[in-house]
């Protein structure tokens, strides 16, 4: 059975932290993690913690690469398997931040705005030898997406169902598979059903 240590939601973002900044040039770090355990908060605090040391990092999340409404709505509003494999373009996050950034020392924002279903507009930005970004969002994990560091964050069956709006209750079958299918072991799987009292998983 796989150990757990309480910590401090600041005492995460702080190991993450300091695990990047032990690495030298640019990163991309995956927060793993349903719209329900509010991975974009965390990524957000990362970045800062990374600012605040004198890292250039920047959060790119994954609600801005969905697909348009066309393609994500083409078998209606709540099915699965295109909540799974149609919502979100994770191809293009790989072209448009990961490859980008260690390719080519540029990086795309966000590609679609979900909202207006239309173009993000955003304009490429460049990198410097240190920039970080780090990407939240659902089913990171699995995907062949070659990120630096991996978060996720966990949450179990009951938490995931009680947290998620009435309104994208559909949504959780496809995590629930989704995370069944591809149990890949993250560089830092965190307990998340209680996100003031985290707790993080310890290799044996």
């Amino acid at each position: 059975m796989p150990r757990y240590e309480p910590l401090s939601p600041g005492e995460l973002v702080a190991r993450v932290a300091e695990r990047v900044l032990a690495r030298p040039g640019r990163a991309v770090v995956a927060v793993d993690g349903a719209d329900a355990a509010d991975p974009e908060s965390v990524a957000d605090a990362v970045v800062s913690r990374l600012r605040a040391a004198g890292r250039d990092a920047a959060a790119v999340p994954v609600h801005g690469y969905v697909r348009p409404a066309s393609l994500r709505l083409e078998y209606g509003r709540d099915d699965i398997d295109s909540y799974r494999d149609a919502w979100f373009d994770y191809a293009a996050l790989d072209r448009e931040v990961l490859r980008a950034l260690r390719d080519r020392a540029r990086w795309l924002p966000a590609l679609w705005d979900e909202a207006a279903d239309r173009s993000a507009r955003a304009t490429l930005r460049n990198a410097s030898p240190g920039t970080v970004l780090v990407v939240p969002g659902p089913m990171l994990l699995g995907r062949g997406l070659t990120f630096d560091l991996t978060v996720r964050l966990e949450l179990s069956e009951p938490a995931l169902r009680r947290r998620t709006p009435e309104p994208q209750h559909w949504t959780v079958p496809a995590l629930l598979a989704h995370a069944a299918e591809y149990p890949e072991v993250p560089d830092f799987a965190v307990r998340w059903d209680h996100p003031s009292k985290p707790a993080l998983r310890i290799s044996d």
